[in-house]
């Protein structure tokens, strides 16, 4: 299992991860976001054999806004929406 995390406060719109992996969307603020069961977090937490892709869309942004990190699998999967502005730590 793996986590993505979107810094909102890193992000300036660039969408170098959007053409790395399709999970990763424009929001409706025009920043990126992680489309998970229609509807954009800035945080997810994943168990597929995606993450290549999820750490491809994390070193193409050229502002380190995006965090790929394991995570244990009792931990749960975590979806923040997009529009929740506050800090996540993960």
């Amino acid at each position: 299992m793996y986590r993505i995390t979107i810094d909102r406060d890193a992000c300036d719109g660039v969408f170098a991860c959007l053409v790395r992996d399709d999970r990763f969307v424009e929001d409706s603020e025009g920043l990126a976001a992680i489309e998970t069961d229609d509807q954009a977090a800035i945080e997810a937490t994943f168990d597929d054999d995606r993450r290549d892709d999820a750490e491809q869309a994390a070193a193409a942004c050229p502002l380190d806004a995006i965090h790929v990190e394991s995570v244990e699998e009792d931990a749960g999967a975590v979806d923040v929406p997009a529009t929740d502005r506050e800090e996540v730590q993960p």
